[in-house]
């Protein structure tokens, strides 16, 4: 099956990300960016008939699809709770494609949003692996992250220097994004590896910072697409891929399900790494970006430091990689934090990018990213001329 052409984003509705959630609810965030994102296409309420959306660890339920219809007020012929962490909303991107191209639906709202609070405890994950893991001290997403991350440098010689100019040029990128959390200072290599060492060779300038925030995106049948208000952005290639929960049990601690999910995309597009103007991928950490960079064949395996050291990453250089400052700028707000890619790479191919609007830009790769490397769905997405 080709969903090729078969569905394009329409809308988009981002929440500038908050520190200090006070008394914000989920779906009252989610309230809030659904209208954003539905006025934002041209559309009224009553047009969207598809719902997806990421169950938020604030607000964890069952049937949570329908609870949060019930407070939009939707009336979806297709509704479904996606439930691959980070991979979630480019997930949600092909799904409702896919929904649409079977005729269940013709306008989709793929919506997610997430609050940060101190001590409040994120769901528990079922694996059957964890009890023999936690006793040895591999918990929690910085100790996984950091594995990844120090054998790559023992197997490719990847520099620290390296993985800080991912932040670096990510950083000088959020200086141009009003939404971003952190834009109002810039980064140096040495400032990133003077910052706080949270677990060895990660530094806290490394690390996403969890917030508060919200984001949404329509997407809509080619008869509705067409007769929008904003450039119909097509998705014209998809790809999913996993092969394990815990990072214990990966086939490969420096390769990841990228690699496959990423080479089914192009495949379905007809197009290379190379064909594309800007990259968006998920960085809840700076040796995500490299791995993602190898993996989805941007570069080859082990030269993802060198190409990130060589290339300007920056939406002014030759390589404009999450152009929006990527969640280590612009915060982690759950979920939403993995549709922030999704919504930058569409608002980049729409032309809406602003001060930091990537010249020409037509085509554009988005990687998602569930657990520690494991859960990945690529996307290639194009305006048309």
């Amino acid at each position: 099956m080709s969903l090729k052409g078969k569905a394009a984003a329409i809308g988009i509705g981002e929440l500038k990300p908050v520190k200090e959630p006070g008394d914000l609810t989920a779906l009252g965030l989610m309230a809030k960016v659904s209208a954003e994102a539905i006025a934002d296409a041209g559309l009224e309420k009553n047009d969207i008939d598809g719902f997806l959306v990421g169950m938020p660890y604030a607000d964890p339920g069952m049937l949570y699809p329908a609870s949060a219809i019930e407070v939009l007020g939707l009336a979806p012929r297709m509704l479904n709770v996606v439930d691959i962490g980070g991979a979630s909303p480019a997930g949600m991107i092909w799904r409702a494609a896919a929904a649409i191209d079977a005729g269940m639906c013709n306008a989709v709202l793929c919506l997610v949003a997430d609050l940060n609070r101190a001590g409040d405890q994120r769901p528990p994950t079922v694996s059957v692996q964890r009890e023999f893991e936690s006793p040895y001290g591999n918990i929690g997403a910085n100790c996984g992250y950091a594995l990844i991350a120090r054998r790559h440098m023992h197997e490719y010689v990847t520099t620290p220097e390296q993985m800080a100019k991912v932040a670096v040029d990510q950083r000088a990128n959020a200086l141009k994004n009003p939404l971003a959390t952190f834009n109002e200072k810039p980064l140096t290599i040495a400032d990133v590896l003077g910052s706080r060492m949270i677990v060895d060779p990660l530094h806290l300038y490394e690390i996403v910072s969890p917030v508060s925030g919200a984001a949404a995106v329509i997407v809509a049948s080619p008869e509705i697409a067409r007769r929008t208000k904003n450039p119909p952005i097509w998705l014209l290639g998809a790809g999913e891929a996993a092969n394990h929960s815990s990072i214990t049990y990966a086939p490969s601690i420096t390769e990841s399900p990228i690699k496959p999910a990423a080479e089914s995309a192009f495949r379905m597009a007809g197009l290379k790494p190379s064909d594309m103007d800007l990259v968006c991928p998920y960085d809840c950490y700076t040796i995500t970006v490299i791995v993602t960079l190898e993996d989805a064949g941007f570069c080859k395996k082990g030269h993802g430091g060198p190409f990130v050291a060589e290339h300007d990453l920056t939406y002014a250089g030759d390589f404009p990689c999450n152009t929006h400052g990527g969640q280590l700028s612009f915060g982690q707000p759950g979920l939403a934090g993995g549709m922030s890619h999704v919504t930058e790479a569409i608002r980049q191919l729409m032309g809406r990018g602003g001060e930091r609007q990537v010249k020409d830009a037509a085509l554009g790769y988005v990687n998602g990213n569930g657990g520690i490397m494991s859960e990945q769905v690529s996307l290639v997405l194009e305006r048309r001329s």
